[in-house]
């Protein structure tokens, strides 16, 4: 497996790196591209969803954004240390009634020596919106 770089132990420097290349690979909305960042194997806790392994992961966001419409994601760097970043994020999209919604959330990513993401575990919130309130 080639390497995903920035590879850890992250400095700050490499941590928001790491955090700017997930939010730009989430926001293509691309599963297949998504899920190269991910190892093999990966765990996933996702709200109430247990993902097991990249198919699940690119099922699942093929899945996710087939449902949440005009996606656009903003991540922000929260803490690091050696292999573990911990992101802040939120998100804007709308449903198929054009319903839109801002979704909060952390994540918390533990890395392998790859620099590809082992574990993922997020705790999302969606709060209802108007289409004028939007912002992203």
């Amino acid at each position: 497996m080639e390497p995903k770089h920035p590879l850890p132990p992250f400095s700050y420097e490499t941590a928001r790196q790491k955090v700017q290349l997930a939010e730009d690979a989430w926001n293509s909305r691309n599963p297949e591209k998504v899920s190269l960042a991910y190892t093999i194997d990966t765990i996933w806790r996702n709200r109430s969803t247990f993902i097991n392994g990249r198919e699940e992961v690119k099922a699942f966001l093929t899945q996710k954004w087939e449902r949440e419409l005009d996606y656009k994601l903003k991540k922000e760097l929260w803490s690091f240390h050696e292999n573990r970043i911990a992101v802040r994020f939120e998100y804007e999209w709308h449903d198929a009634t054009e319903q839109w919604y801002r979704s909060y959330g952390n994540e918390m990513w533990e890395f392998d020596e790859n620099g590809l993401m082992q574990k993922r575990y997020a705790s999302i919130n969606d709060v209802k919106i108007n289409a004028s309130e939007r912002y992203l």
